[in-house]
């Protein structure tokens, strides 16, 4: 449509020139990536200062966190192969209890007649 017609096409190229110019300058201005390093550095600080309080909140309120969680679950997997662990030991005496079984002698057919 529009992006078919020569004009509209060289209006895009000049606008793509400029805007890769002030790109440019932008980038080699020491102030400017000072100023963008500060607003990330800050950025981080937030989200860590977030994350810290957010912790403390559900602290107080007695909820888990994903790392409780995490760290419940992998307590309880270590509880589950111990238990397997005395589940096979158990298995393993209880077989050395057995006594082997006798032969019972084969039952007699009667004899009707």
């Amino acid at each position: 449509m529009f992006t078919e017609s020569p004009f509209v096409r060289r209006v895009f190229e000049i606008g793509e020139d400029q805007l890769n110019r002030v790109v440019q300058q932008l980038l080699t201005s020491d102030k400017f990536v000072a100023a963008i390093q500060s607003v990330v550095n800050n950025s981080l600080k937030a989200k860590g200062l977030f994350d810290k309080n957010l912790r403390i909140a559900l602290s107080a309120m007695s909820l888990p966190t994903i790392s409780d969680m995490d760290n419940l679950r992998l307590k309880l997997d270590e509880l589950d192969q111990a238990i397997q662990r005395i589940e096979l030991a158990v298995g393993h005496l209880s077989d050395k209890d057995k006594p082997v079984a006798e032969k019972s002698p084969k039952p007699r057919k009667s004899k009707t007649s």
